[in-house]
């Protein structure tokens, strides 16, 4: 038998030196796992027998090669709901989850005006934004895309039962029959230049499919694409929400901008302060 205090401690010092940016919490997480639990009911001054602590450190060597904690415990919290993940799908970031957020709220403003929500989530990748929608405004009719074949999968596992219409294909031409319809439009799109592939943390760039990461020479195409697409799908007055990378505050919302067919084009920041999603209202 083996004291779980001892064995998180040294796992959190292991995961240290790898350079993993929360070693106490991932180490915490992956006993928390093993133990069929919950890092918050892990009380650490019980022991573990010898089968436990031996899949105990399997898991916290993977770590430490930079495996995403997410994949080797199977799934990643999101706003309130609980999402499968694994090799093949982008795993949804804490960030994503104030545009997600900002989605929710347009769609119950347009609850509020009496009509029910048309709401569309391209680039769905896990699900994450389209099934936050389903469960946090019910009333909402919610509509998703995946291009990755593998990640279409991962999305069909989470949004089974949701009653969102999920649909393989590309954001450039989705849902042509919902041109004019749709009231909120959100995307997490790729948006890393190729030229900083060096400077992606390692669990992204070896473990997230390149396809939901990278995005042109200036890390913009899907963004440009993303704004033909919502001037296409929204009804006049529809707004998008877009996430981007933080050095990008500037130049994404300037692809709405000098189209001429956006108002209200502003930027927000992610909890840390950083440029992180941008919003407009379509006005043909």
């Amino acid at each position: 038998m083996t004291g779980r205090r001892a064995l998180v401690k040294g796992a959190a010092l292991r995961l240290a030196r790898a350079g993993v940016a929360s070693p106490e919490h991932d180490a915490a997480e992956l006993l928390a796992h093993v133990l069929g639990t919950t890092r918050g009911n892990l009380p650490l001054s019980d022991e573990v027998d010898a089968a436990q602590a031996a899949a105990y450190e399997d898991l916290v060597g993977r770590r430490e090669a930079r495996e995403p904690l997410q994949h080797l415990v199977g799934s990643a919290a999101f706003r309130y709901v609980e999402l499968a993940v694994g090799p093949g799908v982008f795993t949804p970031r804490p960030e994503t989850e104030l545009l997600a957020g900002w989605g929710v709220d347009r769609a119950r403003d347009v609850l509020a005006s009496g009509r029910t929500p048309v709401v569309v989530d391209l680039c769905t990748g896990s699900g994450a934004i389209a099934l936050s929608l389903a469960t946090e405004v019910p009333e909402a009719v919610v509509h998703a895309v995946e291009l990755s074949e593998d990640a279409f999968v991962w999305a069909q596992r989470n949004l089974a039962g949701s009653g969102v219409d999920l649909r393989q294909g590309d954001l450039a031409d989705a849902f042509p029959d919902l041109d004019g319809t749709v009231d909120v439009l959100l995307c997490n799109p790729p948006y890393i230049p190729l030229e900083a592939y060096e400077s992606v943390a390692q669990e992204a760039r070896d473990h997230d499919p390149h396809l939901a990461l990278f995005s042109g020479d200036d890390g913009l195409d899907a963004i440009r694409a993303l704004e033909v697409t919502a001037a296409r799908l929204l009804r006049d007055g529809g707004v998008v929400g877009a996430e981007h990378a933080d050095v990008q505050g500037e130049v994404a919302p300037a692809v709405f901008r000098r189209t001429g067919r956006w108002r209200e084009v502003t930027d927000h920041d992610d909890l840390a302060g950083r440029n992180r999603y941008l919003t407009a209202r379509l006005a043909r």
